[in-house]
C-alpha cells in the first residue's frame, strides 16, 4: 500500500503555514521578484512592476487563493530560509514516528500538497525530529498532479504509483477526500483538534486523530 500524504492540518498545523510561512514570504515576495526578473512564475502573474505584482501576490495570500505562481514563488523564498537555518517546520508528534514505522514496514509514501514542491521538501527535511523527507518517495502538487478536489488529480497520480485500489489518502480537507474516493482511492479523514477543519463532516469516508490509528 501507498500512503499519499496532505501537509496542512494532516502532518502539521495550519497555523505554522499560515501564521510562520506565509509571514516569512510576504515581506519578501518583492525582493524576489527584483532579483529573478526572468523567473517564469514572475511572468505568470502578468503585472508590468513588481509593485504590482507584490499587491497581486499579497491579495491571493489574504483570501487563501491556491495560484501556482504564488505557491511557486512561495516555495523558492521558503526553501531559501529553511536552507538558511531561519524556517524549521512543525510536524504533529505522532507524524515522524508513524511515518518511520510505515517507512520500515515497507509502505510507501508520498505528498500531495496544494504548496509547490520546492516546498516540500525543505519543510520534511528541516524539522525537529531530523530529516523526514528521505522517507517520501514521491512528490505532488498543483503544478504536477493539478487542483487537489479534482478527480482527475488523482487518477494522474495514480500513474505514477500505480493501482488506485492500493493508494491511501489522508486529507482533513472532505472535498479532497471525495475527489481521491471518486478517483477509486482509499480514503480516511484526518480530524486534528483545533484545526480549521475539526469539525468538518467527512461523510462515508473513515476518521482518525492520530496517526497511530492507522495499522
Amino acid at each position: 500500500m501507498t500512503i499519499v500524504l496532505d501537509i496542512e492540518g494532516t502532518t502539521s498545523s495550519t497555523e505554522s503555514v499560515h501564521v510562520g510561512l506565509y509571514s516569512y514570504a510576504r515581506p519578501r515576495l518583492g525582493p524576489w521578484i527584483d532579483a529573478h526578473p526572468g523567473d517564469p512564475a514572475v511572468a505568470e502573474i502578468g503585472a508590468a512592476t513588481t509593485e504590482e505584482a507584490v499587491k497581486i501576490l499579497h491579495g491571493w495570500m489574504d483570501a487563501d487563493v491556491k495560484a501556482t505562481p504564488l505557491k511557486t514563488l512561495q516555495g523558492r523564498i521558503w526553501a531559501a530560509g529553511f536552507a538558511a537555518g531561519e524556517l524549521k517546520a512543525h510536524f504533529f508528534a505522532d507524524v515522524p514516528p508513524a511515518l518511520r514505522a510505515w517507512h520500515a514496514a515497507g509502505r510507501t509514501l508520498a505528498v500531495f500538497s496544494s504548496g509547490s514542491v520546492d516546498s516540500q521538501r525543505p519543510w520534511f527535511a528541516h524539522t525537529d525530529y531530523g530529516d523526514l523527507s528521505v522517507l517520501v518517495s514521491h512528490w505532488f502538487d498543483t503544478v504536477n498532479a493539478g487542483p487537489k478536489r479534482e478527480p482527475a488529480s488523482y487518477a494522474r497520480i495514480a500513474e505514477t504509483l500505480g493501482d488506485p485500489t492500493g493508494l491511501l489518502f489522508l486529507s482533513d480537507v472532505p472535498a479532497e477526500l471525495d475527489a481521491a474516493a471518486t478517483a477509486g482511492w482509499r480514503t480516511t479523514g484526518v480530524r486534528r483538534p483545533g484545526e480549521p477543519n475539526s469539525a468538518a463532516p467527512f461523510g462515508p469516508h473513515p476518521v482518525i486523530t492520530s496517526f497511530e490509528e492507522i495499522a
